[in-house]
């Protein structure tokens, strides 16, 4: 195929069209509610994020805090596994929820 072509001294047209360049802030999408919706849905994913991780490592540290008369159970906590599981587990759910929304294919 390449050496027919090569023979023939030029190559075919393509057969697609590349779309023009999009620009990087239009102003027309600030006026649509697609783009409020996925601001509100990044927002709220965030915020839940930063509230479980956080509390997740508050927990843990008050569960191993040793200085007191608290739980002296080592196996009380969540642990360090436990701290990564909630990381990991809130970006599996947030990404997995809010794809569809903030324009993302995973829908």
């Amino acid at each position: 195929m390449a050496k027919n072509a090569a023979e023939r001294g030029s190559f075919s047209a393509k057969d697609y069209h590349d779309p023009p360049p999009a620009p990087l802030i239009d102003a027309v999408e600030i006026t649509k509610w697609s783009f409020y919706r996925a601001l509100i849905a990044e927002f709220i994913a965030t915020l839940l994020f930063l509230y479980v991780t956080v509390l997740t490592v508050i927990g843990y540290k008050s569960q191993t805090d040793h200085t007191g008369n608290k739980n002296n159970d080592a196996c009380g906590g969540v642990g360090i596994l436990g701290i990564a599981w909630a990381f990991g587990g809130m970006i599996f759910v947030l990404v997995y929820c809010t794809a569809g929304i903030s324009g993302s294919s995973f829908s």
